[in-house]
């Protein structure tokens, strides 16, 4: 609560009363999004830069909702406070370089072969054509868990298109926000070749990412649903979402971080 006393005046002067009052019921919701984008950050990050970054997207929530929009206060909190954490983390990318260059190549071998065979890329066939171990490649995928994987839209809202999650009103108040009718068209037609890649992936990793995104599970517990280690669960989220970067390639654009 110490973060909303600290904008408390900010939010006394955009917002008045009731929208203070939605504000304060919820700075709740600040703290649990944050831990729940730490299980697939680096140990460097610090989970107070993120809640200090959720709650000036909290206040701006407060300042901005409009209940007419026919999203519920806390769906519209909810986008708002996340998309203020993942500018903080874009703005502060803690991965090594090296990471991002392996992510990268893990992305182009899977490209490339399932391009080659029609089907989805095997853990084996990947390593293979890396020229490395089983367990060098799933390190890999751990280490490319915190990372940046998507340079269009890092650490992407998948909750926005998979099916069952965000409100249709929601994510047009989202649309809303993108800076000017084109840009928003662009990131219309993303999400539809995201949600597309989503429903294409291997029926295990689209499950990790729907119980992770939509369901909002930790790893540990869709470890527990799906009777497998933490870690396991760490390795099929990042190769599912390696794999959505290899299918979207040409709407991404890699930098050389």
């Amino acid at each position: 609560m110490s973060g909303l006393a600290t904008y408390g005046t900010e939010a006394k002067q955009s917002s008045g009363k009731p929208q203070e009052d939605l504000v304060t019921q919820h700075a709740g919701l600040v703290k649990r999004i944050a831990y729940h984008l730490m299980n697939r950050l680096p140990p460097s990050v610090q989970v107070e830069d993120l809640i200090q970054a959720g709650m000036i997207g909290l206040l701006e929530a407060g300042a901005n909702y409009d209940a007419t929009q026919g999203a519920s206060f806390e769906t519209y909190a909810g986008i708002r406070i996340r998309g203020a954490m993942l500018d903080e983390i874009r703005r502060s990318d803690w991965t090594p370089r090296s990471v991002h260059r392996k992510a990268r190549e893990v992305a182009r071998v899977m490209r490339e072969i399932e391009n080659a065979e029609g089907r989805d890329a095997r853990d084996v066939e990947v390593a293979e054509a890396l020229d490395m171990t089983l367990e060098e490649y799933h390190q890999i995928l751990a280490d490319a868990s915190g990372a940046r994987i998507f340079s269009y839209d890092e650490l992407c809202e998948f909750s926005e298109v998979v099916p069952g999650g965000v409100e249709e009103s929601a994510r047009n108040e989202r649309n809303a926000l993108l800076d000017g009718p084109l840009k928003g068209l662009e990131k219309n037609h993303f999400k539809e070749a995201l949600a597309d890649a989503i429903a294409g992936l291997p029926e295990r990793e689209r499950l990790v990412i729907a119980l992770y995104y939509d369901e909002e599970l930790n790893l540990r517990e869709i470890g527990q649903v799906l009777g497998v280690s933490e870690s396991r669960v760490c390795q099929i989220h990042s190769q599912a979402a390696l794999r959505l970067r290899a299918r979207l390639h040409d709407w991404l654009e890699d930098d050389d971080r």
